[in-house]
């Protein structure tokens, strides 16, 4: 069903970009140390991270901008969950929208992934984080596809590509990355946060008042429409084009995304983040997120947040998916790392100036 055509250089560049994500990735996962394999495996793979790397910044998701909104549910959800999100009249919420690479002064065109970060405190005193991505599933089914995929797409100097045996290997062990290989050589490039999807990738659960568990996977769906880059357009657009276009468009009227649950049926693959489920699954929207105003990371709201998706409240419980527990150790050393680096208040302003805004 899924054919990769290698031949093209298109197929080429979008590959390269896709070992570019993957490493940083990777990366960041390693540091975990302990959620798999050795920790001097971890430790080998945290040196291979770009030096020097501004303090202060995320080790993934380096170039991003706060948020601030409200939630409002339309009390579709209720039956499914206890949680205060779906039934209490509004929630603040304090978001990070980004783009999926390391470098906090990379150009808004060295990458496809935008993701958006999520804080919702209920009046119950509980907070629901959510981590969430414009790709609909990841490449591969464990923590350890992370970390052998940047290496499978490396490009070998001496013909521009990657080594035929090595990525056969991968994917070998890995077959399920064949369908987002596909994918991501084939979806253009987004020309806005606000006509993106972004996607849990990962499974939940919704827990009832009686305690029955539905499994769930969620996107925020945009009221705008998806506006793609084509590759000569995006060749000429400014190196902030993203951050710049949403901070304009904020400054004319909100943006609106509609959260939207897919409920699992028996047999849908929870744990594994690699494989969607099915289309026809029933979809329940839950309620509206309103975007009203931007803020710059250094001094704004999310600045010191650690949106780890592991986060949920009563009425919400995770799946054992191997990738979500380590997206939760990741995050957490990543916070460590730059709660050290920049002290918290104290270095604020070395933050402000390597910020690209």
């Amino acid at each position: 069903m899924y054919k990769l055509d290698f031949k093209s250089q298109k197929t080429w560049g979008a590959l390269a970009s896709i070992a570019v994500i993957a490493g940083v990735l990777a990366s960041v996962l390693a540091w975990t140390a302990g959620w798999f394999g050795s920790r001097t495996v971890s430790q080998s793979l945290v040196s291979e991270t770009p030096k020097p790397f501004p303090a202060g910044f995320r080790r993934a998701h380096g170039k991003g901008i706060c948020f601030a909104g409200t939630f409002t549910p339309d009390g579709a959800a209720t039956s499914l969950s206890t949680a205060r999100l779906f039934s209490q009249s509004k929630t603040p919420v304090v978001g990070r929208f980004s783009i999926g690479t390391g470098n906090p002064h990379a150009a808004d065109t060295s990458t496809k992934t935008l993701s958006m970060a999520l804080l919702l405190k209920t009046d119950d005193k509980q907070q629901w984080r959510m981590a969430m991505n414009n790709v609909p599933f990841f490449a591969t089914r464990d923590p350890e596809g992370f970390l052998a995929m940047p290496k499978a797409l490396a490009v070998d100097g001496s013909t521009g590509k990657p080594d035929p045996q090595r990525l056969a290997a991968f994917l070998k062990a890995y077959p399920e990355a064949k369908k987002y290989l596909a994918w991501a050589a084939q979806t253009p490039a987004p020309g806005s946060f606000s006509g993106a999807t972004f996607n849990s990738i990962n499974a939940f659960y919704l827990v009832d008042a009686q305690g029955h568990k539905q499994p769930v996977r969620w996107m925020m769906r945009p009221h705008d429409l998806f506006m793609p880059l084509d590759e000569t357009v995006r060749q000429k657009v400014d190196h902030d084009f993203l951050f710049e276009g949403i901070s304009q468009r904020l400054a004319q009227k909100p943006i609106y995304w509609d959260m939207v649950l897919q409920l699992a049926q028996p047999g849908d693959p929870v744990d594994d983040p690699s494989q969607p489920w099915p289309d026809d699954r029933k979809k329940v929207v839950a309620g509206t997120l309103e975007v009203t105003r931007v803020e710059t990371q250094s001094t704004g709201a999310c600045r010191d947040v650690n949106f780890d998706p592991s986060i949920v409240p009563a009425g919400v419980a995770v799946s054992d998916d191997p990738i979500l527990n380590a997206r939760s150790a990741a995050y957490s050393h990543s916070f460590s790392r730059r709660e050290r680096e920049i002290g918290y208040g104290k270095a604020t302003e070395a933050v402000q100036k390597q910020e690209v805004k």
